[in-house]
């Protein structure tokens, strides 16, 4: 008799629950990536045929020097590409599940790799930004730091309201009509505001100190969505000693993983918090 995949799902589910309720009072941390957004409408980085970097050249499109030599070219860039889908996007159940089971003191933090705030837009209180968030700013200059204000953009006629969009026109302080003011500037030093994200060519920010203290304190963790590609946070497993992955690709870590969920994170965790008492 065959097993049906509704079937398989629950039992994926279940399974998941049941690590989760033993291992929560020895402290569960979770580790996310790109693959926990997908279902969010934002699509990953590296994956085959639909990852950013296919048609992207992540050194013009997300480093340090692009950004320091044209930061006009470096926000327009970002607004025909990667950066529209990430500002449009909404919680998906794994980031609602995640924020649900925190609450309930299954788990003590997220560590996120992703910049799309949608963990703490999901009710998420201890999240550690390790690559930051993109919908902050930070002036190089003088420090500064505050909300990334960007000219309003609409998708084209037909198209996918987080697809690439037609850059708008915009109003100036002036009145007049012409393009969107980029970049943003400091309302403190007119230098150019520069997303609150680490770029390539930055090191890591602060929060990766206090994310690595997190997982260290912590029995276990769970890794959602990520591919533990990229240093340093592929390091982070290394610290658990209890490891659960759910992600739809191989990992580097999967050999030392307890449970292997191949599994869409939205469609695995949105039945985990009614099997342990939570709404769901």
């Amino acid at each position: 008799m065959n097993t049906s995949p509704h079937d398989l799902a629950a039992a994926a589910a279940s399974r998941l629950a049941a690590w989760i309720a033993e291992h929560a009072p020895e402290g569960i941390v979770v580790l996310t990536g790109a693959g926990i957004s997908t279902a969010s409408g934002i699509p990953d980085f590296r994956s085959p045929g639909t990852g950013l970097w296919e048609t992207l050249d992540p050194m013009e499109a997300m480093s340090l020097a692009s950004f320091s030599r044209d930061p006009e070219h470096f926000y327009r860039l970002a607004m025909e590409t990667w950066l529209p889908p990430i500002l449009a996007a909404k919680p998906n159940p794994a980031h609602f599940a995640l924020a649900e089971l925190e609450a309930a003191g299954y788990i003590r933090s997220v560590i996120t790799q992703n910049i799309d705030g949608l963990h703490q837009a999901a009710g998420s209180r201890q999240v550690w930004e390790i690559h930051g968030n993109v919908r902050e700013s930070e002036c190089l200059r003088c420090g500064y730091r505050g909300k990334l204000d960007l000219p309003a953009w609409s998708a084209p006629p037909g198209a996918s309201p987080a697809g690439p969009p037609a850059l708008p026109a915009s109003s100036r302080p002036d009145g007049a009509s012409g393009p969107p003011a980029l970049p943003p500037r400091c309302p403190r030093c007119q230098a150019p505001l520069k997303p609150a994200i680490v770029l390539f060519g930055e090191p890591m920010s602060p929060a990766f100190t206090r994310a690595w203290e997190a997982a260290r304190e912590a029995a276990a963790m769970i890794v959602v969505g990520s591919s533990l590609q990229v240093a340093p946070a592929a390091y982070l497993p290394d610290l658990a000693r209890h490891l659960v992955i759910n992600n739809l690709e191989p990992t580097p870590a999967d050999e030392r993983a307890e449970l292997l969920f191949p599994a869409p994170a939205a469609e695995l965790w949105a039945a985990v918090p009614p099997l342990l008492g939570l709404s769901g």
